[in-house]
């Protein structure tokens, strides 16, 4: 039997973002489409994922991976035009979790992080926000801007 802390399996909390349970998965198995362990929720979609506002702030703060947010309304143009555009970016980095949260339905949420204009993009890394951009950007554009804030 291995003993050495060195080469043990680091896990990490995953939240569902169906149910809100936290998941402990282990780094390596990240790649291999975990589940939720209550619902059966893909837990690493690689694509943007609607949080309601019962699960936003569990998600936030349980989350180990980085997480980006993107801050949106129905009726507006600019948020529409990024959609595709933000599905895009969260497939070209599956490490990280790209999730939408409707600033009508969450205006609890949106006065908590200072939502002021949409599309707002928000960057979380262990439950703290270290990021944020505003205005609709192509896919490539919030690939770089991610990339540049988790490594700059």
């Amino acid at each position: 039997m291995d003993t050495d802390p060195s080469t043990a399996a680091v896990s990490l909390h995953i939240v569902c973002p169906s149910c809100g349970a936290k998941n402990r998965v282990p780094r390596e198995r990240l790649s291999e489409s975990p589940d939720c362990g209550r619902c059966s929720t893909p837990l690493m979609q690689a694509q943007a994922v609607d949080l309601t506002p019962e699960v936003f702030d569990k998600f936030i703060a349980g989350t180990e991976l980085p997480v980006v947010v993107d801050c949106w309304a129905e009726w507006c143009g600019p948020c529409r035009m990024m959609t595709p555009q933000f599905e895009k970016a969260a497939a070209m980095l599956p490490e990280v979790r790209f999730v939408k949260l409707d600033t009508e339905a969450a205006p609890q949420q949106s006065a908590r992080y200072g939502i002021r204009s949409i599309p707002t993009m928000l960057l979380f890394l262990d439950g703290q926000e270290i990021a944020r951009e505003s205005g609709a950007m192509p896919a490539q554009a919030i690939v770089e801007w991610v990339r540049q804030q988790l490594l700059g």
